[in-house]
């Protein structure tokens, strides 16, 4: 995963400060979530260490901390929205796919479901509601096209 802000420099011609923004909290996040940055996780450490951390941000949400989700995705949103207008559209939404490894098709589900006032444009606080359902909530086939699981 700590690749992915590199390919996203490479989509969108991000900034080094953007990428290392992003790398920060690819690293901060993904601690939290249990993966040593030299050894990583073991597979079957994996679903104990998403239950555990989303117990943590909960308790985090409770207390008034910045959630770990949001800072993900918001370091992404700010590369994403590469025409500085404030928002992510269809054709920025598919760079991320993109530097995902996911096909690009996979981005029209997920616009779909994120923009939930259909506005045509997702605002930042979409995308975090997003992320924190694929990050927090159990798994539901129901949404696999929107987090690519099919692909």
């Amino acid at each position: 995963v700590l690749y992915w802000p590199d390919r996203m420099r490479q989509l969108v011609n991000a900034t080094d400060e953007q990428v290392e923004k992003m790398r920060d909290a690819v690293r901060v996040f993904f601690f939290h979530k249990g993966v040593d940055p030299v050894n990583g996780l073991l597979r079957e450490d994996w679903v104990e260490a998403n239950r555990v951390f989303a117990e943590a941000e909960r308790e985090r949400e409770r207390r008034g901390e910045p959630s770990l989700i949001a800072l993900l995705s918001n370091s992404y949103y700010d590369v994403l929205d590469d025409d500085g207008d404030g928002t992510v559209d269809v054709d920025e939404l598919k760079t991320m796919m993109k530097a995902f490894d996911v096909p690009q098709e996979a981005a029209y589900t997920f616009f779909e479901k994120a923009d939930t006032d259909k506005s045509g444009k997702l605002e930042r606080t979409e995308l975090v509601h997003l992320f924190r359902k694929f990050w927090m909530e159990p798994y539901d086939p129901q949404w696999d096209g929107v987090y690519a699981y099919k692909y």
